[in-house]
């Protein structure tokens, strides 16, 4: 497998928490957190892609004892200069293969906002799962958070998915189906500035995921469609399934 590119960098780093605002306010972190400390029966727990601590410094401010694995260096030091941040455990590396803490010992191990889709081959997303597994003590759960990949927008012969018009971000997916390719272009507004960036993912459906989970020796518990625990149907546009270590 080729090194894992980072596409996290300081360019993307110094705007990710003001361009992602949304995903910070209480109703959105709340709900998430609460989900997990659930399922993370007094910890220790383990966050692969860390980011800038969005759901791991409130884990942590419950109590919990927070890891993190994380291949953006530019991220992580956003991360240390929040409050309690210098205080979690992160190891810098590919979330498919890195170390973190004592494996075999998290009571649980999560992966939030779509970020399974920056892994673009399907082996590189198996081996995501071995690398939880590896990580958890038996018993333990995986969490993913993702979205159910949007094709049926796309009409027939056509590659591109408008999903968000605003005053100052324009977001259109550009879908591979052949190869379940997805390339994310953003053209985003900082004052009177304008930038563009482009993202590579590689998009995934459930009972894929589930099949991942069992060749890593993990099993479905709970699927739903979101963090409140709505219930997972035909029409939901993401999910948050659980799967357990035997």
């Amino acid at each position: 497998m080729t090194d894992p590119v980072d596409h996290f960098g300081e360019s993307v780093a110094e705007h990710y928490d003001e361009t992602s605002d949304a995903m910070f306010a209480p109703e959105a972190v709340d709900p998430v957190v609460r989900f997990l400390a659930r399922l993370a029966d007094s910890g220790p727990v383990l966050e692969l892609a860390i980011g800038t601590g969005r759901i791991a410094l409130p884990l942590a401010a419950r109590g919990l004892e927070v890891h993190g694995i994380e291949l953006s260096d530019a991220m992580v030091a956003r991360l240390r200069a929040k409050p309690g941040g210098d205080a979690l455990p992160v190891t810098i590396g590919d979330m498919t293969l890195a170390t973190a803490g004592r494996p075999g010992a998290f009571r649980l191990v999560y992966l939030v906002f779509n970020t399974i889709m920056n892994v673009t081959s399907q082996a590189g997303q198996v081996d995501v799962f071995r690398n939880a597994a590896r990580h958890l003590a038996p018993g333990g759960r995986f969490v993913i958070e993702t979205m159910v990949p949007d094709l049926r927008r796309l009409p027939p012969g056509e590659r591109y998915v408008v999903f968000d018009v605003s005053d100052d971000h324009l977001g259109i997916d550009e879908y591979d189906v052949l190869n379940q390719g997805l390339v994310s272009h953003h053209v985003q507004a900082f004052g009177a500035r304008l930038e563009r960036s482009s993202g590579p993912f590689r998009y995934v459906w459930p009972a894929e995921l589930d099949l991942m989970a069992r060749l890593a020796g993990m099993d479905l518990t709970e699927r739903w469609a979101g963090w409140n625990e709505e219930p997972f149907t035909s029409e939901s546009r993401s999910h948050v399934s659980v799967w357990r270590k035997a």
